[in-house]
This record gives structure tokens, C-alpha cells and sequence, in this order.
């Protein structure tokens, strides 16, 4: 009789509040409210209890008479719908239920909006329920990653890519719409990648580089330099004057390093040029004029597009191509200043220190160090050494490793060292350009 009472009571007293307020979260007349508390304490009960096929009901009524009571009753709802579909006798019942969940997510973005995670969450589930369902799944994450952005979960956007192949696979759509949102989901991964870095959350860029990883391995069917141009080369063919896809051909190949002597690149460089010169396109020559061993060239096109390019991650590409030219004139000391540059744009990369130990070792030649400039070697091992540490992705621990393996079989010799007085593990600064301290090794 006490807790009947206190129903009375409190329905009455919310009752008499919709004067005041009548988009209340407790419904939006009188009768919802006495509906909403009877059975909230039920449904509280019940899902305390884990008797989720007891809180069903109870739950629902929640969601007809009260659905702004809170979204707790939505997060819930999912754990609780699940339990009904794997509990349905018959494949009508379970398809009814699979219908209520999808509709109880769009119900929690009328009323508690995040519409991008929410969308995300129901392409995610529908994904499990129904494996068939695979253009609403794709259509819903999609939906998700064009709405929300940095605003998504990174895990859903590479959810997001993954139904994008299953979706060109099931034959809705051509192999190009898998390059196109690779560029999505990568370059959402790497900005998101960034800001963790820069709020020094190693945990969460750990999981994201896993994440990025993850579309990378996708994407590998895709991704080599032969699928490309045959993906590519007949839109190439069909609609030359097509900018938009002449960006797209160019920044997936500079991305996926398909850029030397391949004639696709170079033709859709070049139409690019001619037909919207700006400082992309400027860059894109560059590097065309790189793959071409055009260094002069390519020099004169990247320090042009860096006065006017503004967009970090086009200036941090244009200093990769400017230092990778003047490294190939002999210009060593500029190619640092330029890998620098690069390094400093983007510090979660660990390419340009990779690109600095390929410089300091090409420059051996060059160092008067008594040894045949074998000290050069010293000051790469530690560049690879130090890509690894600032990004330690697989790709580039594995980059890293291979060039420590060839420069560190450079060193000189033990005896070599020793008639100059180096002695292992001592100090030593490296003569010439390189100017380095660095440690002495032997082999």
C-alpha cells in the first residue's frame, strides 16, 4: 500500500506541474506521467535483476509515454532488445524485434541527438543481426561518418570502411568508391591520430594507430600500385578534364607511393596543372618532377606551392617532396632543414626521420671522418632509431629495422676504430655537414 501511495502521490504532484512545463521527462500529459512512473520502478527492478525478458514490457511503456526520461533507458534498451532476439521462437519474431531495436535507436536521436555515434551504433548492430543487410549498414555508416567527423568514435570509422568493400563486393558500387573512402577514413584516423598526440593521450593513440592498421590491412587488396592504375586508368581515359577526379588519382597514388615512372600519375599530374594551377597542383608537379629525377624542377615547384599552401598536412607532403629533391641534387644540408620542417609540421610522423637516415647515408661519400665516411652511418642508425619512437606502427618499425640492418653492416671495423682511438660506446661528433654528437659502434 506505501509504494501504490507514493505512485499516487508523486503522479499527482507531477500531474499538477505541466502548466509550467509540458515537455516534461516524465511525458507530455497528465496520463503519461501516471504511465511513466509505474513503470520505471518495474523496469529498474527487473534490468537490476538481469530478468531482461521481464523489463521488456515495462521498458517500452517507459519509451511510449515518457521517451525523454533519460538515456540511460536507450543505452539500456539495446542490452535488453538483444536479449529478446536471441530469446524469439520464430524468424517473424526475431525480425520484429531486430525492427523495434533499429527503431528505438532513431527514437534516442529525436530526443538525445548524436545522431553520428547513434547511426554508427545501429549500422553496427544491424551488421550483426542481419549480415544481409549490407547497403543499409553501409548506407548508415556512411551517414554516420559524413555527419560526425572528429565528433565519431574512431572505431566506427574504420567500421565505416570495412562496410564500404563489403559493400563494393556485394556489387553496389565500383572498386574506385573503396579508394574514395579510404581517403575518409585515413585522413579522419590521422587527424584524430594528431590530437592525441598533442594531448599527450598515449593510450588512445595506441589504440588509433591499431585502428589506422586495421583500414590499412582492408585496404590492401586495393591498394597496390597495378590495382590502382586499373581501377583509374579507364575513368582516366573516359573523362580527362574531370578535376575532382584528377585530384583523387593524383593524392592516392602520392599517397600510396605510386608515383615513379608511372604514366597514369604523370598524365593526371599534368592535366591537373594545366587545367586548375594552384599550390597543390604546383606540389603534385613537384612531386612528379622527383619521380622524374627532375630535382631542379621539382624544387621550383614545391617552394612555390609552400607560399601559398596553408593546409597543414599539404605543407608537411610539400616539405617529404622538397627534402627527397634536394637530397637528390647533393643539397644534404637542405634536405634536412626540409625533413625538419616536416617533422616539425606533424610529430606523430615518423617518415621524415626515415627519409633523414636515407640522406645521411647517401652522404657518406662526403664526410672526411678517416673511415671513408663511415660515421654517416652512425647518424642514420640513430634517425631510424628515433622514426621508430615517434611513430611505432608496424610499417614504420619495420622500415626502421631493415635500414638499421644495412647501415649498421657500414660500421667500421673494431681494429679500423681503434687505430683512430675511437673506442665503442664513446662520444663522437660526426665532421662535415651532419655536425652530429652521436656514439661509436663498430662491428
Amino acid at each position: 500500500m506505501k509504494t501504490l501511495k507514493f505512485v499516487i502521490v508523486a503522479a499527482a504532484a507531477i500531474s499538477m506541474s505541466f502548466a509550467a512545463s509540458a515537455q516534461s521527462k516524465w511525458g507530455d500529459t497528465p496520463d503519461d506521467s501516471i504511465a511513466c512512473i509505474s513503470n520505471v520502478s518495474l523496469y529498474q527492478e527487473f534490468y537490476k535483476q538481469k530478468s531482461y525478458t521481464d523489463c521488456y514490457e515495462p521498458w517500452r511503456q517507459i519509451l511510449k509515454h515518457c521517451p525523454r526520461f533519460s538515456k540511460s533507458v536507450y543505452q539500456r534498451g539495446a542490452t535488453i532488445m538483444k536479449s529478446m532476439i536471441n530469446a524469439a521462437q520464430t524468424p517473424e519474431q526475431r525480425n520484429a524485434y531486430i525492427d523495434e531495436l533499429m527503431a528505438m535507436y532513431d527514437q534516442r536521436i529525436q530526443y538525445f541527438g548524436e545522431e553520428a555515434n547513434v547511426k554508427a551504433m545501429k549500422a553496427y548492430d544491424l551488421s550483426q543481426l542481419r549480415p544481409d543487410a549490407i547497403k543499409e549498414v553501409y548506407d548508415l555508416f556512411y551517414d554516420a561518418v559524413s555527419k560526425g567527423g572528429h565528433q565519431l568514435d574512431e572505431n566506427y570509422v574504420t567500421l565505416f570502411f570495412k562496410s564500404t568493400v563489403d559493400y563494393v563486393r556485394a556489387g553496389f558500387a565500383e572498386p574506385t568508391l573503396v579508394v574514395d573512402n579510404y581517403d575518409i577514413a585515413s585522413d579522419l584516423l590521422d587527424s584524430l591520430l594528431t590530437l592525441n598526440v598533442e594531448a599527450n593521450d598515449s593510450v588512445n593513440a595506441a589504440k588509433i594507430r591499431n585502428y589506422i592498421a586495421s583500414v590499412e590491412s582492408v585496404f590492401a587488396p586495393y591498394a597496390s600500385c597495378d590495382q590502382l592504375n586499373e581501377i583509374y586508368q579507364k575513368k582516366f581515359e573516359a573523362d580527362p578534364n574531370n578535376v575532382a577526379m584528377l585530384k583523387k588519382i593524383t593524392g592516392i597514388m602520392i599517397k600510396k607511393g605510386c608515383t615513379e615512372d608511372n604514366k597514369l600519375f604523370f598524365d593526371a599530374t599534368e592535366k591537373l596543372y594545366e587545367l586548375e594551377p594552384s599550390p597543390t597542383t604546383a606540389m603534385r608537379m613537384g612531386q612528379m618532377c622527383w619521380s622524374k629525377k627532375q630535382y631542379g624542377k621539382s624544387v621550383d615547384y614545391v617552394q612555390d606551392a609552400l607560399k601559398s599552401l596553408t593546409d597543414k598536412k599539404d605543407r608537411y607532403r610539400a616539405y617529404i617532396i622538397l627534402g627527397l629533391s634536394y637530397a637528390g641534387q647533393g643539397s644534404y644540408s637542405a634536405a634536412r632543414t626540409a625533413l625538419l620542417n616536416a617533422a616539425e609540421l606533424d610529430r606523430t610522423k615518423g617518415e621524415p626521420y626515415l627519409q633523414l637516415a636515407q640522406v645521411y647515408a647517401m652522404s657518406s661519400r662526403s664526410i672526411d671522418d678517416g673511415m671513408g665516411g663511415r660515421s654517416a652511418y652512425w647518424a642514420a642508425v640513430d634517425e631510424a632509431r628515433h622514426a621508430k619512437q615517434v611513430e611505432p606502427t608496424q610499417e614504420i618499425t619495420g622500415m626502421a629495422d631493415k635500414l638499421i640492418g644495412i647501415y649498421a653492416g657500414y660500421f667500421p671495423k673494431k681494429n679500423d676504430a681503434f687505430m683512430l682511438d675511437l673506442i665503442d660506446g664513446h662520444s663522437y661528433v660526426i665532421p662535415g655537414w651532419i655536425g652530429k654528437s652521436t656514439i661509436i659502434r663498430t662491428r
